[in-house]
């Protein structure tokens, strides 16, 4: 009968892959992405039927992702809040972390401006991961979509009360 002989580096990397196989599927990802990931931001949901929080709900059928977030506008056009939830792979959910984290403070216009190359460069995202960030950038502009209709239909109302 052959005996297999396995060295010690050896015998810890099989036991490394039995005992945590979560470690090796972290280390494929950037340190940014884990943070995220084992810490997301803005976990959660605001009001939907409010006036002043515009929701965003994108999806990737080729992967499975799905993105909801969601932001709050005071009287000024500053986003004051964003949440999100989301569905899928640890990219997924680091990007609409970042996204939340990045879209709070500013402008309506100025949220407008955050591109999904620049989430992904952020992240570290590796090309068959750029997907993530793009729905991340989809669901900002859902969200600021819906907010602007929102406000729009509010506007009209006031018209038809004044007339």
């Amino acid at each position: 009968m052959a005996m297999l002989s396995l060295s010690k580096s050896s015998l810890l990397l099989f036991s490394r892959r039995l005992i945590g196989p979560e470690l090796s599927a972290l280390c494929s990802y950037h340190k940014k992405v884990v943070d995220h990931y084992e810490n997301p931001r803005n976990v959660g949901t605001l009001d939907k039927n409010s006036r002043n929080v515009g929701t965003g709900l994108v999806g990737a059928p080729a992967c499975g992702d799905v993105m909801k977030l969601q932001i709050q506008v005071d009287e000024n056009g500053k986003i004051v809040d964003a949440k999100f939830k989301t569905f899928g792979c640890g990219s997924a959910i680091a990007s609409s972390s970042l996204a939340t984290e990045w879209v709070k403070g500013k402008s309506v216009d100025e949220a407008l401006k955050i591109k999904n190359t620049d989430i992904a460069k952020e992240l570290c995202l590796p090309p068959v991961k750029l997907h993530c960030s793009m729905l991340a950038e989809d669901a900002i502009r859902a969200a600021l979509s819906d907010y602007r209709l929102k406000q729009q239909d509010k506007k009209e109302e006031r018209v038809k009360a004044s007339s």
